[in-house]
């Protein structure tokens, strides 16, 4: 499967300079550290993010995070899982509560190494180190209840694009 993500890595048209950049560092801790979809690794670890739409394309869901306390995509650590998209559907279901979504492509929807500052989670403080994190892009449909996972977020709702873009003060979201 790592070999799959480093291909569809290669062959992945960065949007702008920062995933250019992104695309080489990710590329290089895929092929050198044997740890990288691990939390073991202190320094760096692969999560997967979704941007999740409504079929008309004019809505996503964010979810406002507890240790961010900023409303944002979802996503979540690898913890072992090389298929990301994988990944990034069970970060959604259980983020969000939505059951019915699907990946509109199967291609990677946007790449970025986000820096994560140290912090205090269940009770334990876990160390400053980057997430590197790939996007896919998931669909799924409005009327569905939607529901958090209170030891990660405290809301959950529909955004306009827009909207979204108001409602986040993390500036990688942006």
């Amino acid at each position: 499967m790592r070999k799959k993500l480093v291909n569809q890595l290669e062959k992945y048209k960065p949007f702008n300079e920062q995933e250019e950049r992104d695309r080489e560092v990710i590329l290089k801790m895929l092929q050198s550290e044997k740890d990288i979809f691990y939390r073991t690794n202190l320094c760096a670890h692969m999560t997967a993010s979704a941007w999740v739409v409504n079929r008309e394309r004019t809505k996503t869901i964010m979810v406002h995070h507890n240790i961010y306390n900023s409303w944002s995509w979802m996503g979540g650590h690898a913890d072992g899982n090389e298929n990301l998209l994988e990944v990034a559907l069970r970060e959604v279901k259980e983020e969000c509560g939505v059951e019915n979504v699907r990946p509109v492509s199967q291609d990677i929807f946007s790449i970025e190494v986000l820096p994560v500052s140290g912090h205090m989670k269940n009770g334990k403080y876990v160390n400053s180190h980057l997430h590197l994190n790939i996007t896919y892009l998931i669909e799924a449909g409005e009327a569905e209840k939607l529901s958090i996972k209170e030891d990660e977020n405290s809301n959950a709702g529909w955004f306009t694009f827009s909207d979204a873009m108001a409602a986040s003060s993390e500036e990688w979201f942006k």
